[in-house]
């Protein structure tokens, strides 16, 4: 026990407990419910991972990431995807300075710490791609030259359900990026009821007046680093490592998770169990962060689709399958 306090302080275990129930606290003030929704953004955002949040229209998706980016003393930038928006709207492009005979490179929006991407599933795969190299490397490249990105840098995303019209399918490899995919269900009556007597209390005053900054821009750097330091034994390692080797063999599926799913349920582990207050990872973290990591990462053969068998379902049976370390 004496060896666990002294590792927390060590790591500053404290301070970023303190920090999350503040921002838990502030986005309480705003989002009602999604108490699940909010954990998982703020194991993500320690975690150094980008998040899709996938729902409705009208479920506070767009709300909750603008609060959350309020919340950090950064830079924040959203863009609207449509389909007409071109790969350079989003990343920038090289202009021709009249005054010094020079070309320059204008900076687009996805230069910012915090960016919320509305709607992502509205663009086409062109504007898609244009998002796969920042998304992985934390750099943009632009005729030859490269251009890295401050950090932090986290970006959240919403879209809305697939079959929806005018909406596109995101290509693998860039759903493959997103340490996350939340799913967003409807409030409960009690928590709507909570919703309208907000909405009326306000009388037409904005959902983020009121909310407060709570965490600079160089602490969460430094809370990042922190997780990055969270032990995980080897049996765990073995766990994590059987659970996804499994994904790639189930008969319900045709495509299974890739290494790149092993490295973030590790990662979001370390987030899970530093806002719990624990210096190491047990494997109730790993369960709790194994849906949001495999969810857009598995695909369901065609049968099992039309017989109504869900991803969740298939994590669950192979969560079950795999023996729990002691």
């Amino acid at each position: 026990m004496e060896n666990q306090e002294y590792f927390e302080d060590r790591i500053g275990l404290q301070l970023l407990s303190a920090k999350v129930d503040a921002i838990r606290e502030e986005m309480a003030k705003v989002i009602v419910g999604q108490e699940k929704m909010i954990e998982l953004m703020i194991v993500a955002m320690l975690a150094e991972g980008h998040v899709l949040l996938e729902g409705v229209p009208g479920i506070a998706k767009t709300l909750s990431a603008k609060v959350l980016s309020k919340l950090i003393s950064t830079n924040f930038s959203r863009i609207q995807f449509t389909p007409d928006l071109m790969p350079s709207d989003v990343t920038g492009t090289t202009v021709f300075n009249a005054g010094n005979s020079k070309f320059e490179f204008n900076a687009g929006p996805i230069f910012s710490n915090i960016v919320l991407i509305d709607e992502i599933n509205r663009a086409p795969a062109k504007t898609q791609s244009a998002l796969f190299e920042v998304m992985e490397e934390k750099q943009v490249t632009n005729d030859g030259k490269t251009y890295l990105m401050e950090s932090p840098f986290l970006i959240f995303a919403t879209q809305n359900p697939l079959e929806h019209e005018g909406t596109y399918r995101l290509p693998e490899a860039q759903l493959d990026r997103f340490l996350f995919k939340i799913v967003v269900g409807y409030p409960s009556v009690t928590d709507e009821v909570k919703i309208l007597k907000n909405a009326n209390l306000r009388q037409g005053g904005k959902e983020t007046d009121g909310v407060i900054s709570v965490i600079s821009a160089e602490q969460l750097v430094d809370f990042q680093k922190v997780v990055q330091q969270v032990h995980v034994e080897d049996p765990l390692l073995q766990y994590i490592a059987e659970i996804v080797n499994k994904t790639r063999n189930h008969p319900s599926l045709y495509l299974g998770a890739s290494p790149r799913a092993s490295i973030n349920i590790l990662k979001s582990s370390k987030a899970y169990a530093a806002i719990q207050g624990r210096d190491f990872v047990i494997p109730e973290d790993i369960k709790s962060v194994l849906v949001p990591v495999l969810i857009h990462r598995i695909y369901l053969t065609p049968e099992k689709e039309m017989e109504g068998i869900l991803e969740t379902q298939v994590i669950s049976d192979i969560v079950n399958s795999v023996s729990i370390p002691r």
